[in-house]
């Protein structure tokens, strides 16, 4: 679920922005910003490397995938997933643009600039501060380190979408005059974290125990996971077909923005992948607790198809993506590759769930 977070805030904010008819090159850098911050909940996870410490140091009683998650309830869906701290980061984050964005331009030789960047620079530390210390009151010193490497990965995000925009903007005026990259404005930057922020928590309610909402303030909302259905294959399976739903959204998001047609670059082959359905016949039906057998080998078959069916050949020519946004090598045949072996993985489920309707049916 960790990549479905990223995928939900990017395309949703790639299509409103879209539709709201930004120029797609300044769409697709937004959503990309977007679907960075809707990750950026799930830095808590690296506590759970603790975990993995433990089980190699220890008699190994534990399986490595049980030690990770034992260590991950510890922290994670906490500090990380509040709504609150959300609405209190995300304006921090635009500061620290703001800031960047004015020491960068000519303000700083005038006074008034200095002061903005100091301002807006001092503004964003006393929002972190004010978030770490609450961190640390509440839940004590793990919850505050944790909430620093949130805030300090964002921070990250923020200058690096900053620094990338404004070097895109400037090699698009190079290349092609009046078709460069806007660089990133500090509210919309603001507003792509705070999406991405809020988005993220709603993903955790299917398959885990749900957030602290409104940490450091205690909350009832939707105090347990939602069950999908009573049996818990089909909860798995339900949530699994939310994920892949959320994947096709993202790659037809991705390919309405740089003008590529998603359904043409895959190769009608990928339908072989069906003959997955058989896996429901000859192996244990999986759940929550026990599902690395089904995800891996049907990711498996979705890599194995798109490998060896995708080919560069096998689609239509489309067109690069925008100068301010140059592609990266074999753009073309990587999307190939990748929309073949997700068709084949959606091939192969649709297969797994028809069998697996058929055996429940017949019991």
């Amino acid at each position: 679920m960790f990549v479905g977070h990223a995928l939900l805030a990017f395309a949703v904010a790639g299509l409103i922005a879209d539709w709201r008819g930004w120029p797609r090159q300044h769409a697709l850098f937004v959503a990309v910003i977007a679907g960075a911050f809707g990750a950026l909940p799930d830095i808590d996870i690296l506590y759970a490397l603790t975990g993995l410490g433990h089980w190699l140091l220890a008699d190994g009683a534990l399986g490595a995938p049980t030690a990770f998650w034992n260590a991950s309830r510890t922290v994670h869906r906490s500090v990380t997933h509040s709504l609150l701290v959300g609405a209190v980061a995300a304006p921090a984050f635009g500061l620290v643009a703001f800031a960047m964005r004015t020491r960068a331009s000519d303000r700083p030789r005038r006074p008034i600039g200095s002061a903005l960047t100091a301002l807006a620079a001092l503004a964003s530390l006393s929002l972190f501060g004010l978030l770490v210390l609450a961190a640390l009151l509440r839940s004590g010193p793990l919850a505050a380190f944790v909430m620093s490497l949130f805030l300090g990965t964002g921070t990250l995000l923020s200058l690096a979408s900053v620094r990338a925009s404004t070097l895109a903007s400037a090699l698009g005026d190079t290349a092609v005059p009046n078709s460069s990259l806007p660089a990133i404005s500090p509210s919309t930057l603001t507003l792509a974290a705070l999406w991405g922020l809020w988005s993220h928590p709603w993903g955790d309610l299917v398959t885990g125990s749900p957030p602290d909402w409104f940490f450091p303030a205690d909350s009832t909302l939707l105090a347990s996971r939602v069950v999908l259905h009573s049996d818990p294959t089909l909860h798995l399976l339900a949530a699994f077909a939310i994920e892949l739903g959320t994947i096709w959204l993202a790659a037809v998001t991705f390919c309405r923005l740089t003008d590529r047609s998603a359904f043409a670059a895959i190769d009608p082959r990928a339908g072989l992948a069906a003959g997955y359905g058989l896996a429901a016949v000859v192996t244990t039906p999986p759940t929550l607790d026990v599902s690395y057998h089904f995800v891996f080998s049907i990711l498996s078959v979705g890599l194995l198809s798109g490998i060896t069916l995708g080919s560069p050949v096998s689609a239509a020519r489309h067109p690069r993506l925008q100068p301010a946004l140059p592609s990266l090598p074999r753009t073309e045949s990587l999307l190939v590759t990748a929309l073949t072996g997700l068709a084949a993985i959606t091939s192969a489920f649709l297969a797994y769930v028809i069998v697996y309707l058929s055996l429940l049916g017949s019991v």
